[in-house]
Protein backbone atom coordinates (compact mmCIF):
# COMPACT_ATOMS: atom_id res chain seq x y z
CA UNK A 1 0.00 0.00 0.00
CA UNK A 2 2.92 2.63 1.23
CA UNK A 3 4.54 1.64 -2.24
CA UNK A 4 1.42 2.35 -4.58
CA UNK A 5 1.29 5.65 -2.58
CA UNK A 6 5.10 6.61 -3.12
CA UNK A 7 4.27 5.80 -7.05
CA UNK A 8 0.99 7.96 -7.22
CA UNK A 9 2.92 10.76 -5.72
CA UNK A 10 5.85 10.42 -8.04
CA UNK A 11 3.87 9.87 -11.08
CA UNK A 12 1.74 12.74 -10.13
CA UNK A 13 4.46 14.66 -9.81
CA UNK A 14 6.12 13.89 -12.40
CA UNK A 15 3.05 14.91 -14.83
CA UNK A 16 2.58 18.13 -13.38
CA UNK A 17 6.15 19.11 -14.15
CA UNK A 18 5.44 18.21 -17.50
CA UNK A 19 2.57 19.38 -18.17
CA UNK A 20 3.65 22.88 -17.01
CA UNK A 21 7.20 22.39 -18.24
CA UNK A 22 4.61 21.75 -21.76
CA UNK A 23 2.40 25.11 -20.98
CA UNK A 24 5.43 27.20 -21.72
CA UNK A 25 7.24 25.48 -24.24
CA UNK A 26 5.81 27.02 -27.41
CA UNK A 27 5.72 30.39 -28.78
CA UNK A 28 2.32 32.08 -28.39
CA UNK A 29 0.77 32.44 -31.56
CA UNK A 30 -2.57 33.81 -30.57
CA UNK A 31 -2.32 38.29 -29.90
CA UNK A 32 -2.34 38.91 -25.85
CA UNK A 33 -5.44 40.87 -25.18
CA UNK A 34 -5.30 40.78 -21.21
CA UNK A 35 -3.12 40.04 -18.40
CA UNK A 36 -4.71 38.94 -15.03
CA UNK A 37 -2.40 39.00 -12.30
CA UNK A 38 -3.86 36.78 -8.54
CA UNK A 39 -1.61 37.96 -5.84
CA UNK A 40 -2.37 35.65 -3.16
CA UNK A 41 -2.14 32.97 -5.68
CA UNK A 42 1.12 33.76 -7.32
CA UNK A 43 0.22 33.49 -10.61
CA UNK A 44 -0.15 35.71 -13.87
CA UNK A 45 -1.88 34.74 -16.28
CA UNK A 46 -1.94 35.38 -20.39
CA UNK A 47 -5.24 35.84 -22.04
CA UNK A 48 -6.89 35.87 -25.88
CA UNK A 49 -10.47 36.98 -24.95
CA UNK A 50 -11.48 34.53 -22.47
CA UNK A 51 -9.23 31.90 -23.17
CA UNK A 52 -5.95 31.38 -20.91
CA UNK A 53 -2.74 31.33 -23.42
CA UNK A 54 -0.24 31.08 -20.53
CA UNK A 55 -0.32 30.93 -16.16
CA UNK A 56 3.34 31.64 -14.66
CA UNK A 57 4.45 31.69 -10.89
CA UNK A 58 5.55 34.82 -9.51
CA UNK A 59 7.37 36.81 -7.28
CA UNK A 60 5.89 40.43 -5.97
CA UNK A 61 6.94 42.80 -3.83
CA UNK A 62 8.52 42.07 -0.61
CA UNK A 63 5.53 43.29 1.29
CA UNK A 64 3.06 41.81 -1.04
CA UNK A 65 -0.06 41.49 0.78
CA UNK A 66 -2.34 44.94 0.29
CA UNK A 67 -2.71 47.59 -2.41
CA UNK A 68 0.69 49.46 -2.72
CA UNK A 69 0.10 53.05 -1.38
CA UNK A 70 3.46 55.14 -1.62
CA UNK A 71 6.91 54.26 -2.87
CA UNK A 72 8.76 51.62 -0.72
CA UNK A 73 5.92 50.32 0.80
CA UNK A 74 7.31 47.04 -0.89
CA UNK A 75 3.73 46.33 -2.32
CA UNK A 76 2.35 45.41 -5.67
CA UNK A 77 -0.38 47.75 -7.03
CA UNK A 78 -3.69 46.58 -7.19
CA UNK A 79 -6.56 47.27 -9.97
CA UNK A 80 -6.31 47.89 -13.76
CA UNK A 81 -3.22 49.78 -15.21
CA UNK A 82 -1.83 48.92 -18.90
CA UNK A 83 1.58 47.87 -20.64
CA UNK A 84 3.27 51.49 -21.12
CA UNK A 85 6.49 50.84 -22.01
CA UNK A 86 9.00 47.89 -23.01
CA UNK A 87 12.88 47.73 -21.80
CA UNK A 88 15.10 45.41 -23.64
CA UNK A 89 18.06 46.75 -21.22
CA UNK A 90 16.02 46.38 -17.66
CA UNK A 91 18.84 45.63 -14.95
CA UNK A 92 16.32 42.82 -13.96
CA UNK A 93 17.11 41.05 -17.85
CA UNK A 94 13.57 42.19 -19.67
CA UNK A 95 10.93 44.29 -18.26
CA UNK A 96 7.69 45.39 -19.41
CA UNK A 97 6.14 48.81 -17.88
CA UNK A 98 3.21 49.17 -15.99
CA UNK A 99 1.16 52.47 -15.72
CA UNK A 100 1.34 53.17 -12.39
CA UNK A 101 0.73 54.87 -10.58
CA UNK A 102 -2.56 56.45 -11.95
CA UNK A 103 -4.56 59.54 -10.61
CA UNK A 104 -6.26 57.21 -8.03
CA UNK A 105 -2.51 56.03 -7.04
CA UNK A 106 -1.54 59.82 -7.14
CA UNK A 107 -4.21 61.04 -4.59
CA UNK A 108 -4.02 58.16 -1.99
CA UNK A 109 -0.53 58.69 -2.01
CA UNK A 110 -0.81 62.66 -1.46
CA UNK A 111 -3.01 61.86 1.44
CA UNK A 112 -0.54 59.99 3.48
CA UNK A 113 1.72 63.29 2.41
CA UNK A 114 4.08 60.61 0.80
CA UNK A 115 5.00 59.91 -3.55
CA UNK A 116 3.37 57.23 -4.92
CA UNK A 117 6.23 56.15 -6.60
CA UNK A 118 6.92 54.51 -9.90
CA UNK A 119 8.66 52.26 -12.40
CA UNK A 120 6.59 49.31 -11.57
CA UNK A 121 7.57 46.51 -13.85
CA UNK A 122 6.98 42.84 -14.96
CA UNK A 123 10.40 41.66 -14.98
CA UNK A 124 12.96 38.88 -15.04
CA UNK A 125 15.54 38.45 -13.17
CA UNK A 126 18.56 40.05 -12.34
CA UNK A 127 22.51 38.84 -11.78
CA UNK A 128 21.78 38.37 -8.04
CA UNK A 129 19.76 35.17 -7.67
CA UNK A 130 16.94 35.38 -5.21
CA UNK A 131 15.55 31.90 -5.62
CA UNK A 132 15.38 31.51 -1.76
CA UNK A 133 12.85 34.37 -1.31
CA UNK A 134 9.64 34.49 -3.12
CA UNK A 135 8.62 38.01 -3.27
CA UNK A 136 11.53 40.11 -3.54
CA UNK A 137 11.05 42.74 -5.76
CA UNK A 138 9.79 46.67 -4.36
CA UNK A 139 6.71 45.92 -6.12
CA UNK A 140 7.04 44.53 -9.36
CA UNK A 141 6.17 40.96 -10.91
CA UNK A 142 9.01 38.97 -11.38
CA UNK A 143 9.41 35.57 -13.43
CA UNK A 144 11.98 33.46 -14.79
CA UNK A 145 14.19 34.64 -17.39
CA UNK A 146 12.97 31.90 -20.52
CA UNK A 147 9.55 33.19 -19.28
CA UNK A 148 9.93 36.89 -19.64
CA UNK A 149 11.33 36.07 -22.85
CA UNK A 150 8.02 34.66 -23.70
CA UNK A 151 5.92 37.36 -22.30
CA UNK A 152 8.27 39.94 -23.95
CA UNK A 153 7.65 39.24 -27.59
CA UNK A 154 4.49 38.26 -26.97
CA UNK A 155 2.86 41.16 -25.16
CA UNK A 156 2.19 44.93 -26.83
CA UNK A 157 1.97 48.27 -25.20
CA UNK A 158 -1.45 48.76 -24.77
CA UNK A 159 -2.13 45.49 -23.51
CA UNK A 160 -4.57 45.79 -19.86
CA UNK A 161 -3.63 44.38 -16.91
CA UNK A 162 -5.51 43.79 -14.33
CA UNK A 163 -3.72 43.03 -11.12
CA UNK A 164 -5.89 41.50 -8.18
CA UNK A 165 -5.48 40.89 -4.24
Amino acid sequence: MKIKLILITFIFTFLSTTLSWANNTFAIEQPITSIVVKKADRKMYLFNGEKVLRRYRIGLGFSPKGDKKFEGDGKTPEGKYYINRKNPNSQYYLSLGISYPNETDKIEAAKLGKSPGGDIFIHGRDKSPKWWKRDWTFGCIALRNHEMDEIYSAVDIGTPIFILP
